[in-house]
């Protein structure tokens, strides 16, 4: 921003640049993702779930108690004051703000609440390849259903959403666990899940847990133990377990791996003497039963023991949407997609505000990544087709022109007129950058006839790509008409059409 050297009198201007972070999203993705939020609305409104938008930001203190990082308070978000000195913050997720939004409007609301949220949250933390600091997330809740078939329900949302946007049963699985079992298992670990004491170990142990499907039991075991040196040398301190500690950890994570069916069976053993877990057990036996029912099979929903999620607020079920296919990652190594999406139950969320326990449960999909699924699983929508333009070969004839344009946006045919000064070459290769199909091209002679010309610009690129020389080109006039002017919007729907076939 400072001025140059050669140059001290030039005047202070600012450096077009991103904050890092961000991203500028173009015409073609943005139309991708309105088409794929459609469908997630579709069968968000199905369920029944209901349309609510609260603001993009929130007082720092309805935030802060739930963000990741407890050590540094402004860790994880955007905040500033405002002109009564109140902290404010862009909202970190769609969960804390709905929390808020109940306990403001508790006794108007129906019990249950069940609303679905589309839009953009923040996260103030350091960026890297394909993690930006603004995304979208598009959210279900139900709040007020302690019945432990409202988190089976969310589910089958999660499973039916999946599929509608073309992804193959096969290609993905809901993943389904419960912190009740894990609380569970870290008792049998030793660990205090009630003590702050013991806080910090118990988030190392949930984070190794949830490594398990990457690492392995082994692997997982050294996350528990001392810690792990990965392959680039970078060392992961550990929760310092005990050798007995660990196993039981490792052995109730290994006991789930293979069949699916009878996954809930396998792994009992391993928790037994926990009444905690035991619980935790019962609610996820009562949901495999609900969702088989439902014709929701394991191959569909299933537990798995390896499903942590990262928020400190989940009380119960907590649920994963993994796609299974294989991709490239930035190493070029084959390996699952993985996540797009997860949820759980969070009972004691909304008790912060009012002081009474009002059970809640929530499924939250990723957006940006589950295009980037359907991308690579080849669900791109065509191209959409640029606007009809009409050329301004007569700079004193605006009024026709605009005419012209207007009668075919009547219609219900997307065009524009050309608003720039330059003459007919450039005007035409605006219409190329603009993706135009065609132009609609009107001088003095035409005019006095009652004539347009359309000039058909993909079928003339296609002709002028076989033609040899400029003679012949002038001669064939490729893909190019004259027509009458009551015709215009007949001849271009026509043009059209074979376009958008």
């Amino acid at each position: 921003m400072a001025k140059t050297e050669d140059d001290k009198s030039a005047p202070l201007r600012p450096v077009p640049r991103l904050p890092k972070g961000f991203r500028d999203i173009g015409a073609a993705e943005l139309r991708e993702q309105q088409a794929m939020l459609a469908t997630i609305r579709d069968v968000y409104e199905r369920y029944g779930f209901e349309p609510l938008e609260t603001p993009a930001i929130e007082y720092t203190d309805v935030l802060g108690k739930f963000l990741p990082d407890q050590d540094r308070p402004n860790e994880g978000v955007f905040s500033f004051q405002d002109e009564d000195e109140q902290w404010l913050s862009l909202r970190y997720d769609l969960t804390a703000p709905l929390a808020r939004f109940v306990a403001e409007n508790f006794d108007k609301l129906p019990k249950p609440f069940r609303r679905y949220a589309t839009g953009s949250v923040y996260r103030n933390e350091k960026p890297g390849p394909g993690r930006f600091r603004q995304f979208t997330q598009f959210d279900a809740d139900t709040v007020g259903a302690e019945s432990i078939a409202a988190d089976a329900e969310m589910c089958m949302l999660a499973a039916d959403t999946l599929e509608a946007l073309g992804i193959a049963r096969g290609d993905y699985v809901i993943k389904v666990n419960n912190r009740k079992v894990l609380d569970g298992v870290l008792e049998l670990a030793g660990i205090d899940v009630a003590s702050p004491d013991d806080a910090a170990r118990r988030l190392t142990v949930l984070r190794a847990m949830d490594k398990f499907d990457k690492f392995g039991a082994d692997g997982v075991a050294l996350l528990l133990g001392k810690g792990r040196k990965d392959e680039s040398g970078d060392f992961t301190p550990g929760a310092n377990l005990v050798g007995d500690a660990i196993s039981k950890i490792t052995g109730f994570l290994s006991a789930a791996q293979g069949d699916r069916d009878s996954a809930i069976s396998r792994v009992l053993p391993t928790i037994a003497g926990n009444e905690r877990a035991a619980g935790g057990m019962e609610e996820l036996r009562q949901m495999s039963d609900m969702v088989r029912a439902a014709g929701y099979g394991p191959d569909r929903i299933a537990f798995d023991t390896s499903v942590v999620r990262g928020l400190e607020y989940y009380t119960g079920p907590v649920f994963e949407a993994e796609l299974t296919f294989q991709v490239k990652n930035d190493d070029g190594q084959i390996v699952r997609f993985g996540s797009v999406g997860g949820g759980g139950r969070y009972d004691d969320l909304i008790a912060c505000f009012t002081g009474q326990k009002v059970p809640a449960t929530g499924f939250s999909i990723g957006v940006s990544r589950l295009q980037a699924a359907l991308a690579s699983l080849g669900k791109k929508s065509a191209a959409r087709l640029g606007p009809v333009v009409v050329l301004v070969m007569d700079k004193g004839e605006v009024a026709a022109y605009q005419k012209i344009t207007q009668t075919l946006r009547a219609a219900g045919i997307r065009a524009e007129m050309y608003l720039g000064s330059a003459g007919m070459k450039a005007q035409m290769k605006y219409a190329d950058k603009r993706g135009s199909p065609l132009v609609v091209i009107q001088g003095s002679d035409e005019r006095a006839k009652g004539e347009v010309t359309l000039k058909d610009l993909i079928e003339g690129a296609k002709a002028a790509a076989a033609i040899k020389d400029n003679k012949e080109w002038k001669e064939a006039r490729p893909a190019q008409v004259s027509i009458q002017e009551n015709e215009l919007v007949s001849k271009v729907r026509d043009m059209l059409a074979r376009h958008e076939a």
